[in-house]
Order: structure tokens, then C-alpha cells, then sequence
């Protein structure tokens, strides 16, 4: 065979095959799974991979090395400003990897009792959703988008919808209504890197604080049933900005890897006629499918960040001290130890690392499940004859080292049967 694919991990690089693959690369591959098992057969289940041009890490692609990673966070930290190529100025104050990468004061950021002091608050309030509630909401969203694009029969459905669900409904749990959660999406919209502090991407960070600042403030006056007034009383949160900031990184976190699980299940109906028929027959629930979606493709493929404290081993590779590991959650996935069966009859296994593992774990999975099932149920029972426009193998990815995400997924359907929004004045 010729062409790039027929050496996979070579066209996930530049170089001669011998330097360390450009992780953005991999994931944006034709065929990723390909590339990470030439890594892992090449290089072994925990491979050097290179980060942006001279910024390398370790990417964790054996189950129970992630595992072991995600486990002991004694070893392996949260914090990097353990991270020694950031200490060194290798890693430059405009790089892009400080979007994800970069240390905050907020519970993503710690370890050991900060991270349980700041964890509890998100676990708790999580507890109390009311999920019925939120379903109706998250129901009548998804509702109006897809009204929305009644009259049209094409649509598409990341950017006109996967990339808009999450955000609203993630400001509904806070008590926001539609307008400021457009608001909230439109900030994170307007700044390619949120967690940088220069030139846009500071006003836009400001901008987005201020709206999560505000709905403090409101529930402060007129507390509320939502997220922000059991934020605002739990006394683990200490000051504005501690609360602030917990708003702040459960609604990033979510948003991100809601979206992309919808896409995905999305796509993985509309492109694996298999799959589709079964669950159009009855055979399958969308749960099934929902968690097909997680181990082929991960919200987080590759998922930043550890820090090693101190020189250790891990999977025959020599790990020192500040060196940067990435979970590998996608090439975990495809793990010969692990893999599941491909067939219909081995679909429900959740044994999955979608959620990560260990003390920083997803605490909202609970929530991100009711978001995707009732956005994924929605498209089903109003656009059931959708069908995608162009072929499968012409989708192409979003640029990134973290995510899989579709740039867009084109469908056309008929719009007999599909209610109309009301006029708006």
C-alpha cells in the first residue's frame, strides 16, 4: 500500500518516524487508533510524543498504567507548577498549551485535602440536581434548536447544535436562563485560550468571570434551587473568587466534553449503519450507544495533565522528576488487554476511562449522561430520517492535541412532521 496511510505513525509526523510524533497530529489522523497502535508496538505503552515544536511528554496508552497514573496522586500531580519545562522557560508564556495546561486556584489544579476541600462542594451540589427538572430543560433547549432549523430539511449538527446544548444547559444548572447562557458561550467563543492571560484572551477570561461574578451576586441577594446558591452556602468555598472559580471550572470542564460526546454519538449513528439499525429497531437504547461513543471516541482523547513528582518507572520507560504525562484515554481504549468485543452483544460495558479515574475523576457524569441522552434522543424522535450529506471518510477533525471533534457534521432531513418555532418579536 502507498500513500500515508500505509505508515501511520510516520504521517502523524514530519520527521523520519524516528522523533516523537506530533500529538495534534495523531488525533487528527484519518485513523488514530492505527497510529496509537504503531506507537504503542514501536515505542511502547508509554511513548514520548511531542506536545508543540520542543515541548515533549510521556502519552499513557496502557489501561492499567492510566490507571496507576490517575491513582496515585502522591506521584503523579495536578499542579503544574511541578512541571519543569514551564520552570525552565522551555514552554513560552503565548503557547497554546497553557490553555489547558496552565495552574489555576480551583479544584483541577490541586491535590490531596485543597482538591478534597474544593471537590466536595461540586459532588455535593451535583447530588442535589434535580434531574427531571433539568431533563425538561435540557428537552425544551434542544427542542427550539432543532424548531429552529425546521424549515431549512439540512443542518449542521456540531455547530448548530452539539456546540450550543451544552453551554445552556450547563447555565440552567447555575440558575442562568437562555440569554446569559449565550452570553457565557459567546465569551469562550471569543478568545481561542481561555486560560492564557495576554492581549483577547485575558478581556475574554474577565468577560466570562464576570458573568459567573454577577450570577454570584444575584443569588446572594435572592438565593435559588440551582448550582450557584449550593456553591454560595457550602462552607468548604471560602471567598468570591473560590466560588468563581469552581463555577468556572466545572462549566469549561462539562461544556467541552458534553459537546463532543454528542457529536460523537451522533456520528457513530450516522455513519455505522449497523449500530443505527439496531437502535432505530428497538434493540439498542441510546445509553448503548452513548457508551459505544465513549470508547471509540472519548470526549478527551488525550487528556492533560500529570506532573511527576520524582523520578519513577512506568510501563519500561524512565519517568523523571517535572516530566509531563498525558492520559491517553483514547489509545487506553484500544488496548489489546482491555478492548472490547466490537460486536452488538458486547455493547454496555462502562468499564470505560471516558470520565478519567482516581480523585479527579468526572464528578458530573450523573449530568453529562442526562445532557447527551436527552440532546441525542431529541435529534432521533424529531429528525428520524436524517442522513448525512456527504461520506463518512470526508469529516474532518478540529485541529488539537486534546479533542476528536468533528468540524462540522452536515445532515439533511424532511421537515414534514417537525413543529415550528414560534415567531419571535
Amino acid at each position: 500500500m502507498n500513500g500515508p496511510a500505509a505508515c501511520p505513525l510516520r504521517s502523524a509526523h514530519s520527521g523520519t518516524g524516528t522523533e516523537p510524533p506530533a500529538l495534534s497530529a495523531v488525533t487528527s489522523s484519518a485513523d488514530p487508533g492505527a497510529v496509537y497502535r504503531e506507537l504503542r508496538e514501536k515505542r511502547g505503552i508509554v511513548a514520548r510524543v511531542e506536545l508543540e515544536p520542543g515541548v515533549f511528554a510521556w502519552l499513557v496508552m496502557g489501561y492499567r498504567e492510566l490507571l496507576a497514573v490517575t491513582r496515585q496522586e502522591r506521584l503523579f500531580s495536578r499542579d503544574s507548577r511541578n512541571w519543569h519545562d514551564l520552570n525552565d522557560g522551555v514552554v513560552p508564556p503565548h503557547s497554546e498549551l497553557l490553555r489547558m495546561m496552565s495552574w489555576r486556584a480551583n479544584v483541577v489544579g490541586a491535590d490531596g485535602p485543597e482538591h478534597r476541600r474544593l471537590r466536595a462542594p461540586l459532588d455535593e451540589g451535583i447530588a442535589g440536581i434535580d434531574q427531571r427538572g433539568t431533563r425538561l430543560r435540557v428537552g425544551a433547549v434542544c427542542t427550539e434548536l432543532i424548531e429552529d432549523l425546521a424549515g431549512r430539511g439540512r443542518a449542521d449538527l456540531v455547530n448548530e447544535y452539539a456546540l450550543i446544548v451544552p453551554m445552556l444547559a450547563l447555565a440552567s444548572l447555575f440558575g442562568m436562563d437562555d440569554q446569559e447562557g449565550r452570553e457565557l458561550r459567546n465569551a469562550l467563543e471569543a478568545l481561542s485560550a481561555l486560560f492564557s492571560d495576554t492581549g483577547d484572551a485575558a478581556v475574554g477570561r474577565r468577560h466570562f468571570e464576570q458573568i459567573l461574578l454577577d450570577t454570584l451576586r444575584a443569588r446572594e441577594r435572592a438565593p435559588a434551587d440551582d448550582l450557584t446558591t449550593a456553591f454560595l452556602r457550602h462552607p468548604n468555598l471560602e471567598s468570591e473568587t473560590e466560588r468563581v472559580q469552581s463555577m468556572a471550572a466545572m462549566i469549561m470542564a462539562g461544556n467541552e466534553s458534553i459537546a463532543a460526546w454528542i457529536a460523537h454519538t451522533l456520528r457513530l449513528m450516522l455513519t455505522d449503519a449497523r449500530f443505527a439499525a439496531q437502535v432505530h429497531g428497538g434493540r439498542l437504547g441510546v445509553d448503548d450507544a452513548l457508551d459505544e461513543a465513549l470508547w471509540r471516541d472519548p470526549p478527551m482523547s488525550n487528556m492533560p495533565a500529570r506532573f511527576a513528582r520524582r523520578d519513577t518507572e512506568l510501563g519500561g520507560q524512565t519517568i523523571r522528576r517535572g516530566d509531563v504525562l498525558i492520559l491517553g484515554i483514547a489509545a487506553a481504549h484500544d488496548d489489546p488487554a482491555v478492548r472490547p468485543d466490537d460486536s452488538v452483544e458486547g455493547l454496555g460495558n462502562r468499564a470505560h476511562l471516558a470520565f478519567s479515574a482516581g480523585p479527579h475523576a468526572c464528578p458530573a457524569r450523573v449530568p453529562a449522561r442526562l445532557i447527551t441522552r436527552t440532546a441525542v434522543n431529541t435529534v432521533l424522535h424529531l429528525l428520524p430520517d436524517m442522513k448525512l450529506t456527504v461520506p463518512a471518510g470526508d469529516l474532518v477533525w478540529r485541529p488539537s492535541p486534546w479533542a476528536r471533534i468533528p468540524v462540522a457534521l452536515p445532515v439533511e432531513f424532511s421537515t414534514a412532521g417537525i413543529p415550528r418555532a414560534p415567531a419571535r418579536h
